[in-house]
């Protein structure tokens, strides 16, 4: 071959590779551009999708650099330059999606010999936010960072309120999914910020904060929030609960670790909390924090979202997940694993799937609420022991703090209830408390030994939650940072956010209850009504049994069961005599110690002998 057909080939060559230099090139353009195109399919905000853009970018703009270096160039060195700047980048670790990393790997494959097998890119799920939750647990604690200016701390609720979530900004709207997301403004008492992700086809985006997307209220309060970092304080989901196209809100993750859902034709009433560790232990209790959120993006027809978040508090770390179902009953299926950091000390009280409620009044008159003789987001404790039996506990409004407790092994069920629909007894046109949601929790699994807690704490106004209900397992099921966990080591359990005046048993239920403590407080005076379908249609002259459980040193003076013609059911009237076990002198001191409940029991059957019962157990714990 003589000197002109090798220059000629040289020249080809180095013609050759200057294209594929031009096409990577148009190529990286190509991907920053589908990057950022992506972003906005998703409503990723624009700063975020800025990021996602700009690697692509820099990278088409070198390699433009590239080829306008190597046509100013002798074309031979060119060529030789190129080649291994290409090598050299496939020779770099892949940082972005599986499609690159294919490319990569085709760009080493050896003449006539198959590329190994490339492992599928990582795809979050819940072992992930388990795994963060034990790298917290074996650091110490750090109390978060509050990254939420003093000004708006200091807004009352109804100035934080204000600054509303646009709605043209709602997440997920202009792709028609069946879920939307929308976001709370920091301010008020939500002043802990929290992260909060989407996870989309397994991968993970950061959601950013802009003020853009709030109604930034009265113009002095909008000067203030002007370049501002600040962070979401939680969010809200939307579905088409009732049907159609319009979207209503159907659950809010909002404060600490509450949260609350709603049921078709239901409104927002009572709450639930992630966990309570030493509630009602004086001095020593403590208030978790979901402190980051991932959002799995809904497809096209889910009628279910799946949402997972961490947990973090001075002694414990959490892992947990939410699977919200709405409709008629709304249901939340929640699991966690808990973990215990190495430097807390034992002895703590977990409550688990705690559950927050309001009382003020159930029928008594209030002085200064003479059009609401019932003002209450629940007004009973209902719960289902591993027998099946069924109990129900009124709730009150106690002159003190009262804690109730009730043992059992693998408790089947336990809620706060608002079976009272009748809105005559609440006459509150604003509030409607007659549409108040109930809240039953169902354990799956085996939750061992422990006891439901109730606890009662008194209040005047109805902007407190007052009621408390959580389940404490006599060695709660959590773990050292490190450990492996075994099987049954976390908690799980469905929520059902029912309709109010909804029931999970067909058996008859107690419909009212009036306790009457006498002046002297030697007697107490009960009227029980009970009804239900079956118990409705028993006659009259039907002589039903109905035994009473009371405290040893409590003796009935008279009892009555007698069929309620207005109501259908049956009313229990007794009088009880109480034990006398303080002195004249001792009752009229002003510091005298607090006596315990006197709890007393009934529930209606056929006849003595025959073992199953036609209603729930009435409990009834007497204050003294």
């Amino acid at each position: 071959m003589n000197m002109k057909q090798l220059t000629a080939n040289s020249q080809r060559r180095a013609g050759w590779l200057t294209l594929c230099i031009a096409f990577l090139a148009c190529l990286g353009l190509a991907l920053g551009a589908v990057t950022a195109a992506d972003a906005q399919a998703q409503n990723i905000p624009a700063r975020t999708a800025k990021k996602m853009a700009a690697p692509a970018k820099k990278a088409g703009a070198a390699k433009s650099q590239a080829v306008k270096s190597a046509a100013g160039k002798k074309q031979a060195p060119a060529g030789r330059q190129a080649a291994q700047g290409l090598k050299a980048d496939l020779k770099k670790p892949a940082k972005s999606s599986g499609a690159h990393k294919a490319a990569a790997a085709s760009g080493k494959k050896q003449a006539g010999q198959e590329a190994a097998p490339q492992a599928a890119p990582a795809v979050f799920s819940f072992a992930d936010v388990e795994r963060l939750a034990g790298e917290l647990a074996a650091k110490a604690y750090v109390s978060p960072k509050n990254e939420t200016p003093e000004f708006l701390r200091r807004l009352s609720y109804e100035q934080w309120a204000e600054l509303r979530f646009k709605e043209e900004c709602t997440f997920w709207r202009s792709e028609k999914l069946p879920f939307e997301l929308q976001f709370f403004h920091p301010g008020s008492v939500y002043d802990t910020p929290v992260r909060i992700h989407i996870v989309d086809k397994g991968r993970v985006q950061d959601m950013a904060f802009s003020q853009d997307m709030f109604v930034s209220g009265p113009p002095e309060l909008e000067e203030k929030l002007k370049g501002r970092t600040l962070n979401f304080a939680g969010f809200r989901l939307l579905y088409p609960i009732k049907g159609g196209i319009h979207r209503d809100e159907i659950a809010s993750f909002l404060g600490a670790t509450y949260f609350r859902a709603l049921s078709r034709n239901a409104g927002y009433g009572l709450s639930a909390l992630g966990l309570s560790i030493n509630t009602a232990v004086p001095g020593s209790e403590e208030f978790p924090n979901f402190t980051e959120f991932w959002i799995v993006k809904p497809a096209p027809g889910d009628t279910s979202v799946l949402i997972y978040a961490l947990m973090n508090s001075p002694s414990m770390t959490g892992a947990y997940t939410f699977e919200v179902t709405p409709g008629e009953t709304t249901f939340m299926d929640v699991s966690c694993t808990l973990f215990e950091r190495n430097s807390a000390r034992g002895g703590r009280k977990l409550g688990i799937a705690p559950l927050a409620s309001m009382f003020l009044s159930g029928g008594e008159q209030m002085p200064d609420s003479p059009f609401k003789p019932e003002v209450h987001n629940s007004d009973g404790l209902l719960l289902k022991n591993a027998e099946g039996n069924w109990l129900w506990s009124p709730l009150n409004n106690p002159r003190r703090l009262e804690t109730y407790t009730f043992s059992m092994e693998n408790p089947r069920g336990f809620g706060l209830m608002q079976r009272d629909v009748t809105f005559a007894h609440y006459q509150d046109v604003t509030a409607r408390y007659d549409l108040r949601p109930s809240l039953w929790v169902e354990p799956q699994g085996q939750w061992g030994s422990g006891h439901l807690e109730l606890i009662e704490i008194p209040t005047s106004t109805v902007i407190h939650n007052n009621i408390l209900a959580f389940w404490v397992p006599d060695s709660p099921a959590v773990q050292k940072p490190g450990e492996t966990p075994p099987q049954g080591h976390s908690y799980a359990y469905r929520m059902h956010w029912m309709r109010p005046g909804a029931a999970p048993h067909s058996l008859g239920r107690v419909s009212d209850t009036q306790a009457t403590l006498s002046t002297d407080g030697s007697t107490a005076s009960f009227v029980v009504e009970f009804t239900g379908k079956e118990l409705n249609s028993i006659p009259a002259d039907t002589g039903l049994f109905c035994p009473l459980e009371l405290p040893s040193n409590v003796t009935v003076t008279e009892k009555k069961l007698i069929k309620n013609q207005q109501t259908g059911g049956w009313t229990l009237s007794f009088t009880a005599r109480l034990p006398k076990e303080e002195g004249f002198l001792q009752n009229l001191l002003p510091n005298r110690p607090n006596l315990a409940p006197l709890r007393f029991r009934a529930m209606l059957k056929r006849g003595e002998n025959l073992p199953d019962p036609l209603t729930e157990v009435w409990n009834y714990d007497l204050q003294r």
